[in-house]
């Protein structure tokens, strides 16, 4: 019963199946189906581009056509009818004893502001994890943050003045203050305030840190505990590890905090005395507006993004290829 029920299905598909069409029913199908999936790519990377787009020129706006305008103005003089200045600006950058400083001070500034609250902000959220007291001592690190820059500098100027409360602490304890104050000699003052700076910044590098000790799960550090391992030792090869993606950020976002930093110096030195707290952002405001260097502000400032945009690609190109190994 079996043979000419399939001598029956195999006569009605050769019967169904005109001599020349085979070609045609095999071409056909697999048309369709190639033509199918791409269409569909074509319609879903054109649908992002149309939800991409208002970002894109948002940011050509604010972002890339600025910059362009500034790149373009630090080939000129200073004043607006002055003709094609070349790399006389940029050239200040090695004649200008001004500016030599405040390129010693923006690399002090980058290196205080990264190591001091990356630091103090994972010393602090691994201490208060677990501690009877933790909530007490997160909101003293953490309430500093809360402020804006110039307040802290308000805050900061009580205690440095030549009065106040750091130098009365000193004389209680019976240490002598310094002579010429906190904030007249370099690179003393430099130092001063990068400290104020890591005061304030700490904060948000203890509030993601926590968040990253959170997500430790709580097994890896019972194995390792009951390996033998110390706390020395769980933290460095168990929890550091699995901070690595926090750290990334933290890193980066104390990177672009000290090399922008403006408010916090402004309000305590303005720069002074004369020009020796300058960092790169402050001389750019100094050059442009107040001396009315537009050509120099302008070549301060492309050589200030192009810092940032170095440091954070050469950073975070580092920490992804180590991700990836």
């Amino acid at each position: 019963m079996s043979t000419p029920t399939t001598r029956s299905r195999t006569g009605t598909d050769h019967e169904s199946a005109p001599a020349g069409s085979g070609s045609r029913t095999s071409v056909r199908p697999s048309t369709i189906r190639r033509g199918g999936p791409q269409r569909a790519l074509v319609r879903e990377r054109l649908t992002s581009g149309a939800f991409l787009a208002p970002a894109v020129l948002l940011v050509a706006a604010l972002l890339l056509a600025p910059f362009a305008a500034t790149f373009y103005r630090s080939f000129f003089n200073d004043h607006r009818t002055s003709g094609f200045a070349g790399l006389d600006n940029y050239e200040l950058f090695f004649t200008n004893e001004s500016l030599v400083r405040s390129v010693e001070n923006t690399l002090m500034w980058v290196a205080g502001t990264v190591v001091l609250p990356c630091v103090l902000g994972l010393a602090v959220a691994w201490l208060t994890n677990a501690t009877r007291w933790s909530r007490l001592a997160r909101l003293c690190v953490v309430a500093p943050y809360a402020l804006s820059g110039a307040a802290v500098a308000v805050v900061w100027n009580f205690m440095l003045t030549s009065d106040g409360a750091l130098n009365q602490l000193l004389s209680t304890v019976g240490l002598d203050p310094p002579a010429q104050g906190w904030l007249l000699e370099w690179p003393s003052n430099t130092v001063v305030l990068i400290l104020a700076n890591a005061w304030q910044a700490t904060g948000v590098a203890v509030i993601l840190f926590l968040v990253g000790l959170q997500g430790i799960p709580p097994e890896t550090l019972e194995a390792a505990s009951l390996d033998g391992a110390g706390p020395w030792q769980r933290f460095r090869h168990v929890v550091l590890p699995q901070l690595r993606p926090v750290s990334v950020i933290v890193v980066g976002i104390s990177l672009a905090n000290g090399l922008k930093s403006f408010d916090l110096i402004w309000v305590l030195t303005r720069g002074g005395p004369g020009r020796v707290t300058e960092t790169l952002a402050v001389s750019m405001y100094q050059e442009t507006f107040l001396l009315q260097h537009a050509g120099a502000g302008a070549a301060i400032a492309v050589v200030l993004t192009l810092i940032v945009l170095a440091a954070s690609w050469l950073y975070l190109r580092r920490q992804l290829d180590a991700k990836g190994d």
